[in-house]
């Protein structure tokens, strides 16, 4: 008797080819939500790792750091362009060597000092970039641009029955406010955010790109940017010298405007979107449904897309003492 030889008929792998790549199919998105959620997890650990830092830096100085700042006292003597929130909040993030070596003294602290701009060319800070982000980390600079912005406060009118007069047009365009808890060379403590910690936003994630009504990206390229950092990176604070709202461009900061993930339908140049500053450019990201932010108790929040404008707004506010609600 012949000896039937083992092996596949065409039909039998064809049937095995198939059942590979349905597999396959299945596993893909199942692979892609997994690196989502761990991107997103890194994120919200970033933000719970800079609330940590702000708080610390309240308990040495009794005040949250200042959105921004040109460096006047008690930050500085020098004037001119001086650091963001991010510079200070530093030696509680684990940078203090980096710190360390911040020159204050002379003008110009948050870029154009050289110094200051030697120690970060080309430096990445983790805790200040979101894995999921999607633009161009290193730009014209040579300096890293952060996926996290502090909150100024928020444009008046949006919620209702309340005037927020603390807003003033931005000589690059858009509205900066002063309302919030960190805006340009504020010194407020815990205790003025009498709206309450936990429904006040610090900082909020700003790592996805926007685009124009046509849907097309607003292109970032060299030294154009349209981020809350422009094209200085993440050290840029102010060169206004006065407490609050005025006619100077605060870097690393966002007044809200705009609702979460409202990301379609700018166009460069106008609506606070700007390729030096962006004093308004909307809380968003690439993780489904929304963006991650952190919160005056220290606490991380995701923040839906589906959260109302005037919330928004609330929540934006230290004390416009009206009832937040961000579910």
């Amino acid at each position: 008797m012949r000896m039937r030889k083992s092996g596949f008929t065409l039909i039998e792998l064809l049937v095995v080819i198939a059942i590979i790549a349905v597999l396959i199919a299945l596993l893909v998105p199942a692979v892609q939500k997994v690196r989502e959620a761990a991107a997103r997890a890194q994120c919200q650990n970033n933000l719970k790792q800079i609330g940590l830092g702000l708080h610390n830096y309240h308990d040495t100085f009794k005040v949250l750091p200042p959105g921004g700042i040109s460096d006047i006292p008690p930050w500085g003597a020098g004037g001119g362009w001086g650091s963001s929130w991010m510079v200070f909040v530093l030696p509680y993030i684990e940078q203090n060597a980096l710190y360390s070596k911040w020159d204050f003294k002379n003008a110009n602290s948050g870029y154009v000092n050289a110094n200051n701009r030697a120690l970060t060319n080309q430096l990445v800070i983790n805790i200040y970039k979101c894995p999921s982000g999607n633009l161009p980390v290193i730009m014209g600079s040579n300096n890293m641009t952060s996926d996290y912005a502090c909150i100024a406060g928020a444009v008046n009118g949006l919620i209702p029955g309340y005037n927020e007069t603390r807003v003033a047009g931005c000589n690059a365009g858009g509205l900066c406010g002063a309302g919030g808890a960190m805006y340009g060379n504020s010194k407020q403590n815990l205790l003025s955010i009498s709206d309450g910690t936990s429904n006040t936003i610090l900082v909020a994630e700003v790592s996805a790109g926007i685009k124009d009504s046509s849907n097309n990206p607003i292109v970032e390229s060299g030294t154009t940017c349209y981020r809350p950092g422009g094209p200085y990176g993440w050290p840029m604070g102010t060169g206004s010298n006065t407490t609050g709202t005025t006619g100077d461009r605060l870097f690393n900061s966002t007044t809200v405007r705009y609702g979460v993930g409202v990301l379609t339908g700018y166009s460069a140049g106008s609506g606070g979107i700007n390729s030096d500053s962006s004093q308004n450019y909307p809380i968003g990201s690439n993780h489904t449904g929304g963006a991650n932010c952190v919160l005056g108790d220290g606490s991380v929040r995701f923040l839906t897309s589906s959260i109302s404008l005037d919330q928004l707004a609330r929540a934006a506010t230290r004390d416009d003492g009206q009832v937040v609600n961000l579910d």
